[in-house]
């Protein structure tokens, strides 16, 4: 069932605001009833500040979700989650049908539990993790800004406002996110702070004294309070908003289950149905004498109109941008396309048959800053930062310039300590369009990454994190930094690209196969160490984008196979000359991407993989290891933590040398013989 078209629905010129607003609470009550689980507190308490909002200040044609120029709304309280689906089918999005409001949380539904980007129409980001959207919202904000600085007003000129609850300011994040946002004064940043003191214990109070207001004028935000019930003192703090030269926090003074008797007011109303009594008495309380799920038709009509204001904006853009699309070649048009540019595979070609020829013995990380110094003229929407490691992480290309809150045109983002809202901001600006982002840190600090990495996956978008360091490869540092259990804590995530490339060839490769996959994050894993090229100009095509291949292949076949990622198959490569020497035939593997092994054909994967006894060699805990070495393979890699000494010596103790790779692979064979005579 679709939403009527407005032509079929009467409406009413004298319709209140609310009557608007407990269209969206009574929704919501009547959603959650029949789900028998979900938040109706927020969307209650927050459907006058909503309903200004869309009412008289957001930009979007309901018609069109993915408008370009539209305003970006961000429902950070994710499980206030019905306020939004109530908006949408209030709005006539295709798709959320009244029917789809019935069946929330339900498999199938287009009404999820929380917010889920691609699933819903008209669903900017997935939200839900508190302080994920508000930390979102500022990529969205900054993507807009600086797309503006390149093209003006003309093509790009919008907001990006932000629902957020009092947990979304708890999360260590938000301090991250609104210190970066201030720091760039993005004043097209609107937050409007959910201020209802509760949450899901009881008062705030229980566990929070913090003065919000104080916290964000510190971090360069304009604040302020106002009574989130009153629509014209919301409808003044969005306008004053709008005209400051700062991002704004509005605090919404408001009830958490605004009209239900006997839950409004108390943590009772958070998360669980109101309940069949409650109910009664609320609709009493409103004066809302319908059915649930009725909402009448006047209000309806009221709230489509409302969902097609924008359609002469988004007309008129529409016409803006075709004069300059027709140009012979629009940077325009391809900083919104998706797809990458003509000129990309040439230059990505050129860099790769200069390493396959000069084959330089230097750490990936290296390699990787002369592939994005190689790329980034043919690539003028890629995006860059580090999270203060530029110089260590190599992530800044010579002909990128730093943006700065008075300079939004340039390429390169310093992102500060702030690792977590690094990368929940690439994911704010890989949404919103026009750039492909790209962030650096060491690979040790992916777990401070880690929550906004997973939603990038669970969203399908592309942003790749760049972190160096990936081993005890990097020595005297010690423990704190060297990642060991990070490569298998990482390949668990769905839908992650996680690289760990070998040589420089390999890193070109691994680069391409990230910039490729539109529908994927990606990591790639890159060594602060020296490492031997073993890539030439013989091989065709992307090997790594095969997620593993043959390096040597003995002749005769094979009595044994190496398998090894990163620095590890250099070590690979000597055992086999190792063995070679007492007549064990060993085959090495290069293994940079088991996600994308995994992708390949049984066929593909029998034929790298063979059947001959298997050896592992990672400078990482094994995690998924066993999946490739089989029941009679045996791995070489690290137990626990690593320590703080040079990396020659840190390999040797901990017994990831050739000479060790050798005697496992000698006992692998010799087991093998046994059971093939038994």
């Amino acid at each position: 069932m679709t939403a009527p078209a407005l032509s079929c629905i009467s409406s009413r010129p004298d319709v209140t605001h609310a009557e608007m607003a407990n269209a969206i609470r009574f929704l919501t009550i009547d959603a959650v009833e029949k789900a028998k689980s979900g938040h109706p507190g927020m969307p209650m308490g927050m459907a006058d500040v909503a309903t200004v909002l869309f009412s008289r200040f957001l930009k979007f044609d309901a018609a069109d979700p993915v408008w370009p120029d539209r305003d970006r709304f961000v429902l950070s309280a994710g499980h206030g989650s019905m306020l939004l689906y109530g908006l949408l089918y209030l709005t006539g999005y295709e798709g959320v049908s009244l029917d789809q409001l019935k069946a929330f949380r339900k498999w199938g539904s287009k009404t999820p539990g929380h917010p889920e980007y691609g699933h819903t129409p008209g669903v900017e980001t997935t939200t839900g993790p508190l302080g994920q959207g508000i930390a979102t919202a500022v990529g969205m904000a900054l993507a807009e800004r600086m797309l503006n600085a390149r093209f003006g007003n003309d093509f790009v000129d919008h907001y990006t406002y932000v629902i957020a609850g009092d947990g979304c300011l708890m999360e260590g994040l938000s301090h991250e996110a609104i210190s970066l946002a201030g720091h760039l004064r993005l004043n097209r940043l609107i937050v409007l702070f959910d201020d209802n003191e509760i949450s899901i214990d009881g008062s705030t109070s229980l566990s929070c004294s913090d003065d919000q207001l104080a916290r964000f004028r510190a971090s360069g935000w304009s604040a302020r309070r106002i009574d989130g019930h009153d629509p014209e003192a919301i409808a003044e703090a969005i306008e004053r908003a709008r005209a400051n030269d700062r991002p704004s926090l509005i605090a919404c003074r408001t009830v958490i289950g605004f009209g239900a008797p006997n839950r409004q007011g108390t943590e009772k109303a958070h998360g669980a149905p109101l309940a069949a009594d409650e109910i009664i008495k609320t609709r009493a309380a409103l004066d809302w004498p319908y059915q649930p799920f009725e909402v009448p038709d006047f209000i309806v009509a009221q709230w489509r109109q409302i969902g097609a204001k924008g359609h002469a904006d988004r007309r008129a853009w529409i016409e803006r941008t075709k004069r300059i699309n027709a140009m012979p070649r629009s940077p325009f048009h391809d900083a919104l396309n998706r797809k990458l540019p003509g000129e990309y595979a040439g230059a990505m070609a050129k860099i790769r048959s200069q390493f396959a020829t000069e084959r330089p013995s230097i750490a990936t990380r290296q390699a990787s800053q002369l592939v994005i110094d190689t790329i980034a003229e043919a690539l003028p929407n890629l995006l860059g930062g580090s999270a203060d490691l530029t110089h260590s992480n190599l992530t800044r290309a010579k002909t990128h310039q730093p943006v700065r809150p008075d300079a939004f045109d340039g390429s390169y983002i310093h992102y500060g300590v702030r690792e977590h809202a690094m990368a929940a901001a690439m994911n704010g600006i890989a949404l919103h369009g026009g750039f492909i982002p790209y962030g650096g840190t060491f690979l040790t600090f992916a777990d401070y990454s880690r929550p906004a990495i997973r939603l990038a996956a669970l969203m399908s978008v592309r942003a790749i994190h760049v972190m160096t360091h990936d081993s005890i490869g990097l020595g005297e540092d010690g423990p704190t930094h060297q990642p060991v259990e990070h490569l298998a804590s990482l390949r668990a995530i769905p839908n992650l690209l996680v690289f760990r490339p070998a040589d420089a060839v390999e890193t070109v490769e691994a680069w391409d196969c990230a910039l490729r996959a539109e529908n994927s994050p990606s990591i790639l894993c890159l060594s602060r160490q020296a490492l031997p090229a073993f890539r030439d100009a013989g091989h065709d095509g992307n090997l790594v984008a095969r997620g593993a291949y043959v390096v040597i292949e003995p002749e005769g076949g094979r009595d044994v196979t190496l398998i090894a990622t990163g620095s590890e198959v250099a070590i690979a490569l000597e055992a086999a000359k190792l063995l070679e020497r007492d007549n064990i035939r060993a085959a090495v593997v290069s293994a940079p991407c088991f996600d994308l092994l995994r992708r390949q054909s049984r066929e593909y994967r029998s034929k790298v993989l063979a059947d001959a006894p298997r050896v592992g060699v990672e400078a990482a805990v094994e995690g998924e290891w066993a999946r490739w070495l089989g029941d009679g393979g045996e791995f070489v890699g690290m137990a626990g933590f690593g320590a703080s000494a040079p990396a020659e010596r840190l390999y040797r103790e901990f017994g990831i040398t050739a000479e060790a790779v050798k005697a496992v692979a000698m006992r692998c064979v010799a087991n093998a013989a046994r059971a093939a005579m038994s």
